[in-house]
This record gives C-alpha cells, sequence and structure tokens, in this order.
C-alpha cells in the first residue's frame, strides 16, 4: 500500500536542516511498516532496533550518552556497519527506553549526519513530559489510518487514476460518481486501518475486516491499563466507551454525565487528554465567532470528541454494513459521517477544523483557510436542509462554503457541493 507520508519522508531526508525523526500516532496506523518500507528504497541499508523485543538494548543507552559510541556499539549487535547519509538506523518501540528517546537530541547537535527515526505507542502522551522528551531536537510527523484516496489506491487502482485526475468544479460523469460512492461506502465499512485494508484486498470478506476490528478495539483497551502513566486506566477506558453515546445524541457535543453520572471535568479531563494525545481521538472545539484566528474564539469547555478511524467507530457502534450499503437512513449515519470527513480533513490545514453552534441549529465544521473562514455542512446522504450553515452563507456570502453529500459535484450559488468521497481533495479543489 502506497502512504503519502513516504513524501513527507522524502522531505525530510533531503532537508540539510533534518533532525532525527520521531513518527507519532496509534498503535497499528503502520509506522513500523513504513519505516521498513522507507529505509529499503530510500537507502543503501538500514537497521532496525526494537526497544520493546530487546531488553538488552537498553543497557547501551543506559550507559553512554555520546552518539558515536552508540552507533559503534548498534554496529556491532545489528552486524551491519552504520555509516552517515546511507544507513538509516530505526529505533522502534521507543517508549520503552526513555534514555533512547533522550539521546537523540545528542545525535541531533553532534552526529547529526546520521539518519534516524523513530517510533512508537502512545508517544504523544510523554509530550506533556519534557523531561523523557527532547523536545526542539527532532522532527514530528503524524501517522494516521489510510484516508480515503490512499484506500481508493489500494483497492480500486484504475477508479483512483479517474479520482486523480478530477478538477475544481468538474463534471463527474454518473458512472464514476456512482463507483465512487460506493467506495465510500466500503470505506465507511473497512475504514483506513492498514491490515483491515490489506484483508479486504486480500479476502474481500467483510466478516474478517469486523474480526480484526474488534481485536484491535480490544488491543488498545488493554493498553490503556499498560501506559496510562499517572493517569486512572479505569477513567480512560469509561471516556473511550462512551464516544459512541456521545456522538448520538442529538448535539454531539461531550457530555461528562455521559460518562457516568454526575461526573465533573476534573474527573475525566486528564483521562481525555491522554486519549487525543495518544491519536486515539480528534477533538473539535466550538468556537464562538466564526473569524480569524479561528483559535482565539476557542470555547475550551465545549468540544466534541471522534475516533481516529471511522471503521473502527463504525464497529464500536455495531453499525450493520447492509444498513451503509443499502443507503437506508440509519440510526448513527450523521455522526459516522461527520466522523470520516473529520478523517480527511484533519493534516489538510494548517489549523485543526472547529465547530459553531448557535440556539438554533449549527456548522459541522469550520475551517480556517488562510484568512478565510469557511462553513462546512456535512450530510450522510442527498438531504439538503442545514439552517444555521445557509443563514450564515446568506448573511456573509463567504469566499468558500462547503457542503459534503452523497450529491453530485457543483456550485450552488455560494455553497459548492462536493460528494463526501472529495473530502481528502477539499484543499486541493478550493
Amino acid at each position: 500500500m502506497k502512504r503519502k507520508a513516504t513524501e513527507s519522508l522524502l522531505k525530510w531526508k533531503n532537508d540539510e536542516e533534518r533532525k532525527p525523526l520521531i513518527l507519532k500516532g496509534a498503535r497499528q496506523v503502520g509506522k513500523t511498516w513504513l519505516m521498513k518500507a522507507f529505509g529499503e528504497t530510500n537507502y543503501n541499508n538500514f537497521v532496525y532496533f526494537n526497544f520493546d523485543e530487546e531488553d538488552e538494548l537498553k543497557s547501551i543507552f543506559n550507559a553512554n550518552k555520546n552518539p558515536h559510541r552508540i552507533v559503534e556499539l548498534l554496529s556491532m549487535i545489528s552486524g551491519e556497519k552504520i555509516l552517515p547519509e546511507t544507513t538509516l538506523i530505526i529505533f522502534d518501540e521507543i517508549q520503552e527506553c526513555p534514555e533512547a528517546l533522550n539521546t537523540l537530541k545528542y545525535f541531533n547537535e553532534k552526529a547529526n549526519e546520521y539518519h534516524i527515526i523513530a517510533a512508537g505507542s502512545l508517544l504523544g502522551t510523554l509530550l506533556a513530559s519534557p523531561k523523557s522528551y527532547p523536545v526542539g531536537k527532532v522532527n514530528l510527523l503524524e501517522i494516521a489510518p489510510l484516508t480515503f484516496d490512499e484506500f481508493l489506491e489500494a483497492t480500486e487502482e484504475s477508479l483512483f487514476s479517474y479520482y486523480q485526475s478530477i478538477v475544481k468544479e468538474q463534471q463527474i460523469e454518473d458512472i464514476f460518481h456512482n463507483r465512487l460512492i460506493d467506495a465510500y461506502n466500503n470505506y465507511l465499512i473497512i475504514g483506513g486501518m492498514p491490515e483491515c485494508v490489506y484483508s479486504w484486498i486480500k479476502y474481500k470478506d467483510p466478516a474478517r475486516v469486523a474480526q480484526i476490528q474488534k481485536e484491535l478495539v480490544q488491543l488498545y483497551e488493554n493498553d490503556f491499563s499498560k501506559h496510562n502513566g499517572k493517569v486512572n486506566s479505569g477513567r480512560i477506558l469509561m471516556v473511550f466507551r462512551s464516544i459512541v453515546t456521545q456522538l448520538a445524541k442529538p448535539n454531539e457535543k461531550f457530555m461528562y454525565g455521559a460518562v457516568r453520572e454526575g461526573a465533573r471535568a476534573r474527573d475525566f479531563e486528564e483521562a481525555i487528554e491522554w486519549l487525543v494525545s495518544a491519536g486515539m481521538l480528534n477533538r473539535v472545539y466550538n468556537v464562538s465567532k466564526l473569524e480569524h484566528p479561528l483559535s482565539a474564539f476557542d470555547k475550551l469547555e465545549q468540544f466534541k470528541l471522534f475516533v481516529f478511524d471511522t471503521g473502527l467507530l463504525k464497529y464500536m457502534a455495531g453499525i450493520d454494513n447492509g444498513a451503509i450499503l443499502l443507503k437506508n437512513d440509519y440510526q448513527f449515519k450523521g455522526p459516522l459521517t461527520e466522523n470520516y470527513v473529520l478523517q480527511q480533513l484533519c493534516g489538510q490545514f494548517e489549523i485543526a477544523p472547529r465547530y459553531y453552534s448557535e440556539r438554533s441549529g449549527e456548522i459541522d465544521f469550520v475551517i480556517q483557510y488562510q484568512t478565510n473562514i469557511i462553513p462546512v455542512e456535512t450530510k450522510g446522504g442527498a438531504d439538503k436542509s442545514a439552517p444555521t450553515f445557509k443563514k450564515y452563507v446568506s448573511a456573509h456570502q463567504p469566499e468558500y462554503a462547503v457542503r459534503f453529500s452523497k450529491r453530485g459535484y457543483r456550485k450552488d450559488g455560494y455553497i459548492t457541493n462536493m460528494p463526501l468521497y472529495l473530502a481528502n481533495k477539499m484543499k486541493e479543489l478550493l
């Protein structure tokens, strides 16, 4: 499977100001595969060290701070001569050895001719403790599940070629529109976890995919107790398990009382922070004004939480595949669609998406693009009703206003209707 992150890795490799690179992201999103594949295709060779599997590695970093000495010892262990520029050094599960994580700053300061990529589970949660994190001495790259276009390239290459050729305000022929909507429906079911996508390509069996999703959710829930540090693992689990209920509510806003009756912010704030930092949940803040810069108007106490992979959310909500494929209106269609759109929007724009609400209703997402504020409405079907969105567009006549739905691609006054399958191309098509 091709990953767009490879382009970012190439940029990093060729950057003279390059620092050791840390890949962040939830477990099982393909970080290890990506590092090895990149080492194989872009270097003479690579050496791979896993701190979870090779306990004795830790002693090298406990006893040494000199990067050149560390390279000598690693060469002996790997049986490969590690050369500057041409050998890629890979440290996996680096969270298991804080000393190794800390050593990256010495590589940056004293031996930057060595190319190092590190990855691990829950590294985002370590950002909170600068002692063990070489702040300012490393480059960071977020790795997420496959986006819709990566999924399409992996599963239907000829259709992906057409998808890539779509340009601004292009007329999309019905035959391609329908095939892309089918691919979008498949993505809602399978999601972007590499193991699920690989299984789908190989077996085309939704039951196998569901089994993998079940195992992934169990794996994450087991992780909460293993890696929580100072945060109460029971509370992390309660927040994670409440997400479907939270999103099923009419306004989807996160309510502490929905996690546990009578609960307050102080009881679960740390658990939410942990899940967001670990890459498990995406948080979208409410804003009080639709003005630039958006982050200045965040209502920090009002937010929604979405799952980092739509296929996993679909599994957690227990939605039957038939409901999605038969195009019926089904319970949870709105939240699942919003989760999908957010997953595609994350990382496209410099500023993370927000949402806006008032008494009469809300605007699903608000995007800051340069100095423009773009209202975004998401619809799971062809329905066009969206009073707050329309009222805002009519009053402010913004340069861009986007509605995602299953309708065709066209401009309708100030509103551009984009089919849901184009969410990952939104910025490109503005």
